[in-house]
């Protein structure tokens, strides 16, 4: 069964969201942000390629003969969809509907900054041999370090509309790059199986 690149763009945002709400069910204790940011880059990708790719396929297997406009077509809407939906929602959850949580990966985003400081700083302390490197490295991170202040931290939002707005603009990258994939590989392999027919 065929279905539009709209109603595919609601699966897509309805699984999105399932998969947020079992991360903030599940996952929303001391390695939320880091929960959160593996499920941004390993299974929301995979969700929507796989989306994208099912929205091209039922699409070539009705028609066979698809143009490179159309395959991209049916690839982008329904991640467009989904995507803007999703960033909408999860926007509005974290700031209006529970702002604790929001807090809470702010708290844990910046306390992943200051531990691969501190992780960088060691690392390459170790493998200094001069004192003047030393004294060098030691001076830019006492200059880093009040910027994990409380004070400096304190109005720290990551999760602004500005900020949702280059989330998704980068998110948008990807589904370009995507639409643009299937959409070559669709209109190539359609054309090459018109003309094997025709001989």
């Amino acid at each position: 069964m065929t279905k539009s690149p709209s109603t595919l763009g609601i699966i897509l945002f309805i699984a999105t969201m399932i998969i947020f709400f079992v991360a903030y069910y599940f996952f929303s204790g001391i390695s939320y942000f880091d929960t959160s940011l593996k499920i941004n880059a390993f299974v929301l990708p995979i969700v929507y390629a796989g989306g994208a790719f099912w929205s091209v396929k039922t699409f070539w297997n009705k028609n066979r003969v698809v143009r490179f406009k159309d395959a991209f077509s049916r690839a982008f809407v329904p991640m467009f969809i989904g995507g803007i939906l999703s960033i909408f929602s999860i926007y509005a959850f974290l700031n209006f509907v529970d702002p604790d949580a929001k807090k809470l990966l702010n708290y844990q985003y910046v306390q992943r900054q200051k531990t691969e400081l501190d992780t960088e700083y060691q690392s390459a302390r170790k493998i200094m041999k001069h004192q003047k490197d030393i004294d060098e490295l030691d001076q830019k991170y006492k200059e880093r370090l009040p910027s994990f202040s409380p004070e400096a931290i304190k109005g720290k939002d990551m999760l602004t509309a500005s900020h949702f707005s280059g989330y998704f603009a980068a998110i948008l990258i990807f589904y370009v790059v995507l639409s643009v994939f299937f959409g070559a590989f669709f209109r190539t392999r359609s054309v090459y199986q018109e003309t094997e027919n025709q001989e």
